[in-house]
């Protein structure tokens, strides 16, 4: 089985990221739901929000890696996700494509390349997956389907106890759906929680449990 590290979700609007907020605004507590603290503030220059998730998962960080890093297994759990491979290993870098299908709009795709690092810790390795939009490294864009032109995010797990690990996740992206802000805002907030709750679910696959 290929493997490869994420990319991930943009539910229906997502509009968020990490990389170009200035540094001087706060992050803002948006809601709490199932364990998991999502934080919101402005991105300069765009009406859509950047989000910031923060959650605990019991299981190890390893393991909680194995499950973003399976990107070809997204179409069996990440919800809306059609399609998704990888295209090429670099040294440095992962490229891998994704189509999303939320089913009330057309299918939205991107291609993302991603970078990963990784270091020890006392209680175990930590994990940093960073990607951005990379769509001229992936497949020309199809009839029918709305080509995602911004996403950019990351994914830090850090362990907390030998099986219990902290998540955050960071992202920004437009997926081209023409919705006032605030419902694009909102739908944001309900694709992040699905998010964990799909990770939490996944990582107890005894697949990962090996890693």
């Amino acid at each position: 089985m290929k493997r490869g590290p994420i990319t991930f979700f943009i539910l229906v609007g997502l509009a968020l990221s990490i990389f170009a907020a200035a540094p001087e605004t706060a992050w803002k507590l948006a809601k709490q739901v199932n364990g998991v603290s999502i934080y919101s503030r402005p991105h300069p220059g765009s009406k859509l929000k950047e989000f910031k998730a923060i959650g605990e998962i019991d299981a190890p960080s390893r393991a909680v890696h194995g499950v973003i890093d399976d990107v070809e297994a997204y179409t069996t759990f990440m919800p809306y996700t059609a399609e998704a491979r990888v295209l090429e290993k670099k040294a440095d870098a992962i490229f891998a494509y994704q189509r999303l299908s939320p089913k009330i709009v057309s299918d939205r795709d991107y291609t993302l390349r991603i970078e990963k690092k990784s270091w020890p810790t006392e209680s175990g390795p930590a994990y940093l997956s960073q990607w951005k939009q990379a769509n001229e490294h992936g497949p020309a864009e199809k009839p029918g389907v709305f080509r995602v032109k911004l996403c950019n995010g990351s994914w830090l797990l850090e362990p907390i106890g030998p099986n219990k690990t902290r998540a955050t996740y960071h992202v920004f992206t437009d997926s081209g759906i023409v919705v006032p802000p605030f419902l694009a805002n909102t739908i944001s907030e309900t694709g992040i929680t699905k998010l964990f709750a799909a990770v939490r679910k996944q990582v107890q696959n005894p697949k990962y449990q090996s890693e």
